[in-house]
């Protein structure tokens, strides 16, 4: 009789562990697919450099009125290391905002010059 108990215990035991460990693979892919939205949120929240206001970099960590007005009299960057080799921010403080940040080349035409008529200027017509 003692051991009809330990093997229907047992059983119990094991049914109790299938079922606890399917309910935990259902879901597994649920909060992977939570996640997965949210780091490609975080990714297209960038904050571009060469665009944002004095209020959106003071917002940075390790950023204060100080440091934000440098990066604005910095513009443009052609690369978010430019604010270490312009020697606007520390390096300390970079690292704390370089996952953060972007600095975004403008996709307007430069200006340029018109080239000179290749009629003489006195000429008129």
């Amino acid at each position: 009789m003692n051991r009809k108990v330990r093997v229907v215990f047992f059983g119990w035991m094991a049914c109790a562990l299938l079922a606890l460990a399917s309910a935990t693979m259902g879901q597994a892919p649920n909060k992977a697919q939570s996640k997965t939205p949210a780091a490609s949120a975080a990714k297209a929240k960038l904050l571009d450099l060469n665009s944002a206001t004095k209020e959106e970099l003071t917002a940075l960590p390790g950023i204060g009125d100080t440091y934000s007005q440098k990066i604005i009299d910095g513009r443009p960057y052609k690369m978010k290391t430019d604010l270490v080799r312009k020697k606007i921010l520390p390096q300390t403080t970079y690292d704390k905002i370089a996952s953060l940040v972007i600095a975004k080349q403008s996709t307007a035409a430069p200006a340029t010059k018109e080239p000179a008529s290749k009629e003489p200027a006195g000429k008129l017509l």
